[in-house]
């Protein structure tokens, strides 16, 4: 064997750990936040097709205990595991874990999660969408590229708390978002949330 290859091999077998650590933490996201980071619960947000990048500074914030961390049961695979939050989640990853999570799920499809809706509140609040989100949720939300996660079809449950968090002021927002959050009502609050949950 040459030097070259058993140096290859060597780096091959020393990052093996690493990969399998990604694996496994994967394995565990998967446990709250479904399959290929696709949500099945109203209450638990679907991770799958959010940028690296977004993705990646949540698990950060929640790492540095700057959201909200809710305790939360795992919805599949060993239900015997106890309960955990995300900032104890996060609080294990190192930053490379993080960039490796975050790039995994990024690529995975976003699977708009199908829900029932109020069509006179998603009619009523287009025109806020349109003045007041658009312009960092484009595309209704679906964009990615956006760098500013995905709301289209995203659990409604999950989309409920967050406004509340926004709201009382628990989950931290940027400067631009919580000036267009101020003015809004927890009906217009609701009327966001199905709106987010109609687009396909």
């Amino acid at each position: 064997m040459r030097s070259r290859e058993i140096i290859a091999l060597a780096a091959l077998l020393l990052s093996a750990p690493a990969f399998a650590d990604v694996a496994a933490t994967v394995k565990d996201c998967e446990g709250c936040h479904g399959n290929n980071g696709v949500s099945q619960w109203s209450d638990m947000p679907s991770i799958a097709g959010i940028s690296a990048g977004v993705h990646g500074d949540y698990l950060v914030a929640y790492k540095n205990k700057e959201r909200p961390c809710a305790k939360s049961k795992y919805r599949q695979g060993d239900l015997a595991r106890p309960e955990t939050d995300m900032c104890t989640v996060a609080g294990k990853l190192s930053d490379k874990d993080i960039e490796a999570v975050a790039a995994h799920f990024a690529g995975k499809p976003h699977v708009a999660a199908k829900q029932t809706v109020d069509a006179a509140k998603v009619a009523a609040v287009k025109a806020i969408h349109a003045r007041d989100c658009e312009k960092c949720h484009t595309g209704n939300g679906k964009d990615a590229d956006a760098d500013a996660s995905i709301l289209a079809g995203q659990q409604m449950g999950y989309m409920r708390k967050a406004f509340e968090e926004f709201g009382s002021g628990a989950r931290p927002q940027p400067k631009k978002m919580k000036e267009k959050m101020a003015p809004l009502k927890p009906a217009d609050w609701e009327a966001l949330v199905q709106f987010y949950a109609s687009i396909q």
